[in-house]
């Protein structure tokens, strides 16, 4: 058998490494390891553990769509806390994953000044946000853990998925917005973003938003 230390394990941006066979004890100190500080994003499920290191317009497309997020709240006046690419998993579960942004909002009031989450107690985030292909082993980790709403934006096309009985189905609405096109919106304006700048598109959503609560 060959052994392999993490250093040796060079992700370039845009691709996947999977790890198979990783008991529990090992994914926590490939956390340990790793740490923090890093580009890396990791899920882990039923053994397998997947590390990705995205893209720079990955990582453009996931900040304009949690900006957008967080204008749709203020505008409806939704309170929420955000927690980003925090780690959230469960041992019991032997499931963990880091989205790309995350929110608290049904339950926004029991994570105020939270700054470490046990979801043995702590709920999981009621909306999470990923760029790209979510796989298999991140669509378990959700699924496992709870996470009632999903955002999966891949090649400019929003896919909104609702947890029910345990799985995650399609939706066209966002229980969260039910009265808003999110599905059309959201691309639509991470698009505008690539040639207006982000400022001006997010000056310009907030607009669109005000306009669309006027008129429901």
């Amino acid at each position: 058998m060959v052994t392999l230390q993490l250093q040796q394990l060079s992700v370039p941006p845009g691709h996947r490494v999977i790890l198979h066979d990783i008991s529990w004890q090992e994914f926590e100190a490939i956390l340990a390891e790793l740490g923090d500080r890093r580009a890396t994003r990791l899920a882990y499920s039923q053994g397998t553990v997947e590390m990705r290191m995205p893209l720079p317009k990955h990582q453009k497309a996931k900040v304009i769509i949690g900006d957008l997020l967080k204008i749709l709240l203020e505008e409806l006046e939704i309170d929420c806390e955000t927690f980003g690419s925090t780690t959230f998993k469960r041992d019991d579960m032997a499931v963990g994953v880091e989205p790309d942004d995350s929110f608290y909002i049904q339950n926004h009031a029991r994570m105020i000044g939270k700054e470490r989450i046990d979801l043995k107690i702590d709920p999981p985030p009621d909306l999470a946000i990923e760029v790209d292909v979510t796989s298999k082993t991140q669509l378990d980790a959700y699924e496992a853990l709870g996470v009632p709403e999903l955002w999966r934006y891949e090649n400019g096309k929003l896919q909104i998925n609702i947890l029910q009985y345990g799985k995650y189905i399609e939706s066209e609405i966002s229980p969260t917005f039910p009265n808003l096109p999110i599905v059309e919106a959201i691309p639509r304006f991470v698009e505008q973003s690539q040639t207006l700048g982000r400022s001006p598109t997010l000056r310009t959503f907030r607009q669109w938003v005000r306009e669309e609560i006027k008129n429901n």
